[in-house]
């Protein structure tokens, strides 16, 4: 709920009973929701059951995503995988993620062409699509982070923007819950998504810097925009043992927080960073 007393939305979408739905957001209203259980364990709260709808999706690229010439072959994607993983750096989990997902379906036609380039991209309001490579090099250092678990558990999404890094995210988490304060890209992401048919995740349209007090804790709290300091609702709604990585400060520094208890945390510089401000408010 943000500091002006408004409800934070959740948004499923309604079961695909036929292909008659479209990217536009049009969708078979006679569909009763499917309550599904999360993939790794991870569950969300049952309240507010009005406001929360969950489908029958499946996770992975969807054959009835539309289609750009020459951007659908996973040969595409395969290029742009292996110059990241020629670097050496990155967990084969989070590569294969990265594979799993079509990236020119989270930008704008004109710009396709560059989807598999190591770039960010425009995609409206002064907001952009990060780079793969920043994709990976947070989602990498989470999961180091947490070793030896299986996956990044319940993870929280600061930006949800297009929708691609939560995407992502959700390949290698039991839960995502991803927040966006700019109504036209949080349902720009809903449409982006709604083909590709991603269970554990929910997009919440919200103030970010207030994290999500409905699904908290988070094992794993990411941040696609830079503060000047960590917003305190992110350090309390990080479980003890988790992780905070987001960018930090001025000059931008990428940080890994690790909570040791609730007043104590680890902090580690990963790099520096170059990331849209963190905004507050709804618009």
């Amino acid at each position: 709920m943000s500091s002006s007393g408004k409800s934070s939305r959740f948004v499923h979408w309604p079961v695909r009973t036929t292909q008659g739905a479209d990217r536009a957001g049009t969708t078979q209203t006679s569909a009763s929701p499917l309550r599904m259980p999360l993939t790794g364990g991870a569950g969300f709260p049952s309240r507010n059951r009005q406001d929360v709808t969950q489908t029958a999706l499946t996770q992975g690229p969807s054959r009835c995503l539309p289609r750009q010439v020459g951007l659908d072959s996973d040969a595409v994607r395969k290029g742009m995988v292996d110059k990241l993983r020629q670097l050496g750096e990155f967990d084969e989990r989070v590569l294969q993620a990265l594979q799993a997902v079509p990236r020119h379906h989270f930008v704008e036609p004109g710009l396709a062409a560059q989807a598999y380039l190591d770039n960010a991209l425009p995609i409206g309001f002064e907001q952009t699509i990060s780079k793969p490579s920043v994709v990976a090099r947070g989602l990498d250092a989470a999961l180091k982070a947490l070793a030896p678990r299986a996956n990044l558990g319940k993870v929280l999404d600061i930006g949800t923007g297009c929708g691609y890094a939560a995407a992502v995210t959700a390949r290698l988490a039991g839960g995502v819950y991803s927040v966006e304060r700019i109504r036209a890209l949080h349902d720009l992401a809903r449409n982006n998504l709604r083909a590709l048919r991603v269970p554990n995740l929910r997009l919440i349209l919200s103030d970010g810097m207030l994290g999500c007090e409905q699904g908290a804790p988070f094992d794993v709290i990411l941040s696609g925009a830079a503060a000047l300091t960590v917003p305190q609702a992110w350090l309390d709604q990080l479980a003890v043992g988790g992780v905070l990585i987001a960018p930090i400060g001025d000059p931008q520094q990428l940080l890994l927080y690790r909570k040791r208890s609730t007043t104590r945390f680890d902090v580690k510089p990963l790099e520096g960073a170059k990331f849209v401000p963190l905004k507050s408010g709804l618009t």
